[in-house]
């Protein structure tokens, strides 16, 4: 691991960089100019080529309120901005290191992520980037610098539901049969996908998305794609998201739908992302390594951070209702707040391997979270335990997940009351983003909550 470095895409992309990929790349048609909103959604402006320098020039207008829609693309009126305040525009410009190609898109297209500013100039607090990047900056001032993996769990469907309305796996094109049996890490599995799984890589080159490994999980048509650890968290968010949003579109381009629902299934395994995040000095140096097998006290100072902030943060972590229905005792998910050495039944694990790449590994998000809110969750938890030098206690041995946590809210409710509450976020996120976050799944909730269910009609009609 070399030493510190200045984060990549922190500052703009000028007009000479456009004119560089053009010169790279060839001509394209469009330009689309990204906006990633509370849910993790990838949303935009489509400008055709001939409107693209102003983008770099003059930056972008677009409505704050883009960055607190909820999961169907409303805003609310979240705290009086929207209908009550006209819905301002605020000035985006685009982010330096985040312009790529589309390999996609029918027509030669090209995108680049945008980050917004307020009128004087100071980054929108309102952005999920923002959010993280105003995370990462307590550790900027310490000389710590967060080295972050993160690995997606997602299900591949058909795109027509069964008779009853559900989800189905899909028909394997090698065999010409519907997906039925649970065949961790099976390779016959990849060969029947290879086509798409071979896109998926392609995109993700094209795109500069640092993928790697692609795996068979635990359910018929669950796989599981990595990315490789990056020393600029701001860049691994991106590509979380764009990671995400290139094997949707893969799937499509194949006939398929793949789904990063947190438990698209009840009677099988949820889609999970897990974080792995390690921690350097200036130097370079692990400060999670101290050469022995248990690696050194800021390790366990960092999980006693993650335990002590996870039921503050299960808002982020679990962001919706169908998110909380993933927990559950026994499907080696976390159900507590326990760590352990190479143990795949805690919330926190230790991966195995040579001390100098010692890790932690957060187990608790599902695959539908907002990357960088979850990073930023996680982030503030290892900062606040280094800070408070706060004990994990024992390791866990054996079997983790068999009891679930009272204290841990798995209801959105009760998880949005926590974090509401939660003096620490509101330090590492901010008062108005917290008020913010919880108002805008609040009534996300409530607005599920006003729908009856075909269930509730057999029931109790």
């Amino acid at each position: 691991m070399s030493g510190r470095q200045k984060p990549e895409q922190s500052g703009r992309a000028t007009l000479a960089d456009w004119k560089a990929f053009l010169a790279k790349n060839g001509p394209v048609d469009y330009l689309d100019a990204v906006f990633i909103d509370i849910c993790g959604t990838v949303r935009g402006k489509r400008l055709p080529v001939s409107e693209a320098e102003k983008v770099f020039t003059s930056g972008l207008q677009m409505p704050r309120s883009i960055y607190f829609l909820d999961v169907t693309g409303v805003n609310e009126d979240i705290h009086g901005m929207g209908f009550s305040d006209g819905d301002p525009d605020c000035n985006a410009w685009p982010v330096a290191g985040t312009l790529q190609l589309v390999p996609w898109a029918e027509q030669p297209h090209a995108q680049v992520f945008m980050t917004m500013v307020e009128g004087d100039g100071t980054p929108c607090g309102l952005e999920p980037r923002n959010v993280l990047r105003q995370v990462l900056a307590r550790f900027e001032e310490k000389g710590w610098h967060p080295v972050v993996a993160a690995e997606f769990e997602f299900y591949l469907l058909d795109t027509q539901m069964d008779e009853d309305g559900c989800p189905q796996p899909p028909i394997n094109p090698a065999t010409g049969e519907r997906e039925f049996a649970n065949e961790l890490y099976g390779i016959l599995e990849l060969d029947g996908f290879g086509a798409l799984l071979n896109d998926i890589s392609d995109y993700a080159d094209i795109q500069g998305v640092p993928a790697t490994a692609a795996t068979a999980e635990f359910a018929p048509g669950q796989y599981e794609i990595n990315l490789r650890h990056e020393k600029d968290p701001l860049a691994a968010a991106d590509h979380a998201v764009m990671l995400r949003h290139l094997i949707m579109a893969a799937a499509r381009r194949h006939g398929f739908y793949a789904s990063f629902m947190a438990k698209p299934y009840m009677d099988q395994t949820g889609n999970g992302c897990h974080m792995h995040v390690s921690l350097l000095d200036d130097d370079g140096n692990n400060l999670f390594d101290d050469g022995g097998e248990e690696g050194s006290d800021a390790l366990r100072n960092a999980i006693g951070g993650l335990q002590a902030l996870l039921d503050q943060s299960m808002a982020i972590l679990a962001p919706n209702l169908n998110a909380h229905r993933r927990f559950g005792p026994n499907l080696f998910v976390p159900v507590n707040a326990a760590w352990g050495y190479n143990n795949r039944s805690v919330a926190f694990r230790v991966p195995a391997g040579e001390p100098e790449n010692r890790r932690i590994e957060h187990r608790v998000a599902g695959a539908d979270i907002n990357p960088y809110l979850a990073l930023a969750a996680i982030l503030a938890g290892i900062h606040y335990g280094l800070e408070n030098k706060l004990d994990p206690g024992m390791p866990a041995e054996g079997n983790a997940c068999e009891q679930m946590d009272d204290n841990l809210p798995f209801f959105v409710p009760s998880a949005l009351k926590r974090m509401r509450n939660s003096k620490v976020l509101r330090d590492y996120f901010s008062d108005a983003y917290v008020d913010v976050y919880t108002e805008v799944k609040l009534l996300e909730y409530e607005k599920f909550q006003r729908r009856i269910s075909a269930l509730e009609y057999e029931w109790y009609l």
